[in-house]
Formats: C-alpha cells, structure tokens, sequence
C-alpha cells in the first residue's frame, strides 16, 4: 500500500481554483423588509377554531 501525505490526499481531486463566490456577498444593501399578515390573520384562525368547536358542541350535545 502507497504512504500519502495528508496534502496529497486533500489536493489530488481539487480544481485549479477551489475557492466559490460568496452566494451572499458582504456589504450590500439589506432588502426590504418582508411585510406579514400581523396577529389579525392568527386571532381569527383561533377564533374561528373555537367557534367552530362551539358550534359542534350545539348542535350535537
């Protein structure tokens, strides 16, 4: 069996330029923020839940 060295292990299946773009680059300008629905959309899922089981409960008691 052949003795390598480390580096030869690591360098052997490397490209020229082994270094990639950053896919975020530093220093640019953040976005926009991302607007959200708020608690409104949230409460009136939880409401309507509760409702719903309300009802439930009502009609089939």
């Amino acid at each position: 069996m052949e003795n390598r060295h480390d580096e030869d292990l690591y360098t052997r299946d490397r490209p020229t330029h082994p270094t990639l773009p950053e896919d975020r680059p530093r220093g640019a300008q953040p976005k926009a923020s991302v607007s959200h629905r708020g608690p409104w959309l949230t409460a009136g899922l939880i409401i309507g839940v509760i409702l719903l089981i309300f009802i439930g409960i009502a009609l089939f008691p």
